[in-house]
């Protein structure tokens, strides 16, 4: 017997994930067992968001290197997130979602080491560049695993008739992470320097690869897998909305700071603060809407509500209209992963819905590795607003093709 298969009968349940939904305990009871999974997601993005906005500024600044390479250091944790996507989709599938959230905690953990060390290097700036990459190529490991993990064990566990919610729930994790962190790494930065940002996630990461190793496996139903390109090919139109719809946030989070610098203003980490609490606060208070008049109509308002927050950003002459803007954008940008994310997942059996949940994640992977070198590109070019007008045309692009998908949406695949 395998170490996977051993972890994964440490407990088990071996059901069907159509069998696991607690159906007679109250609404609230439902919450607090899903918050008990996405937990675990709101450990990973607080790993990513307590450097995010430390992070370009130190590599440009502190260390010499160009707008490129601090957009590259950013962006090269989505290249090992996109990688590794569906073998983590895989993993859940086959030996249940624990071993993913485990494997995905350890790692973390591993890349608040790395960002540890990495400013003990400061004599050689190139060395310590290098740390802070596998730190973050580290990281993208992590989250590929931790996240994806995490979202299934959800939907197991409280049955995927509420996979709306659990996907819900787990992007206000998410964002909550990323507003909560942002401010809070800029303060650890500030006064007791990078290493305090590997400390903190190091500590975090370690206390829920155990809690992790607590809590009971679900293992999803046996039977046949689709092969990988049936679920890339079902899943794909929609993760390219979610990729093209990412651009307003992974532009935001990579380049606002240097923005602000750029422009000679403060309070940089507001805009990523003013996004994240938007994200969040139309989650809670929007959420149902999905259920209630269907994904692709709260997809398509949405994505037009980003479209002016990014324009906002793309025009702004001063710090009031882009934290504005990104609130928009972050009240735009938060729907339209759950809406997008519901019709993917209907397009494949239950057993698959861990590959497929990885291959949809894996596109918003694609928009954030790539944004950070082409954005950066863009800005040498011709300026910091070229990126948010960029990111301003992806969005309105993926508006389009949601309006397309909604006229030729297809049936369900059944169980």
């Amino acid at each position: 017997m395998s170490p996977l298969q051993v972890l994964s009968q440490q407990p088990s349940v071996e059901a069907s994930v159509t069998t696991v939904p607690d159906k007679t305990g109250p609404d609230k009871g439902n919450t607090l067992k899903i918050l008990g999974y996405t937990a675990f997601t709101f450990l990973v993005y607080l790993s990513m968001g307590l450097p995010l906005a430390v992070l370009p500024t130190h590599v440009h600044l502190a260390m010499g290197f160009s707008t490129t390479m601090a957009g590259f250091v950013i962006s090269v944790q989505y290249m090992a997130t996109l990688i590794s996507r569906p073998w983590a989709g895989r993993i859940s599938d086959t030996y249940g979602p624990k071993i993913s959230v485990v494997w995905g905690m350890a790692l973390c953990a591993f890349s608040g080491l790395l960002l540890t060390l990495a400013p003990m290097a400061h004599a050689q700036v190139r060395v310590g560049l290098g740390m802070l990459i596998a730190s973050r190529l580290v990281l993208g490991f992590g989250e590929s695993l931790g996240s994806t993990g995490a979202t299934l064990w959800g939907i197991s566990g409280v049955g995927p008739e509420h996979t709306v919610k659990v996907i819900g729930w787990n992007g206000i994790c998410t964002y909550s992470a990323l507003a909560f962190g942002a401010p809070l790494g800029v303060i650890l930065q500030k006064h007791w320097g990078l290493e305090a940002i590997g400390v903190l996630t190091l500590t975090g990461c370690v206390a829920g690869f155990l809690f992790a190793i607590y809590k009971e496996n679900i293992l999803s139903a046996p039977g046949e897998h689709l092969p990988f390109r049936q679920v890339l090919g079902r899943v794909t139109p929609y993760g390219v909305v979610l990729a093209l719809g990412g651009v307003g946030y992974s532009v935001l989070a990579t380049f606002a700071a240097l923005l602000y610098n750029h422009r000679h203003w403060d309070g940089a980490v507001e805009c990523l603060t003013a996004f994240g609490l938007a994200y969040v606060a139309s989650r809670v208070f929007f959420m149902g809407s999905i259920d209630r008049w269907g994904a692709f109509p709260v997809g398509l308002i949405s994505l037009a509500i980003e479209s002016v927050g990014t324009m906002l950003v793309w025009q702004a002459r001063a710090p009031w209209m882009a934290v504005a803007g990104a609130l928009l954008t972050g009240l735009g940008l938060s729907l339209v992963f759950p809406a997008m994310g519901v019709e993917a997942v209907r397009r494949v059996p239950q057993r698959n819905r861990g590959a497929a949940l990885g291959v949809y994640t894996g596109f918003a992977d694609v928009s954030f590795f790539l944004v950070g070198p082409v954005a950066g590109a863009l800005i040498e070019a011709f300026g910091y607003p070229s990126a948010f007008l960029f990111a301003f045309l992806c969005v309105l692009t993926a508006l389009g093709i949601t309006q397309l998908l909604s006229r030729q949406k297809t049936e369900a695949v059944p169980a």
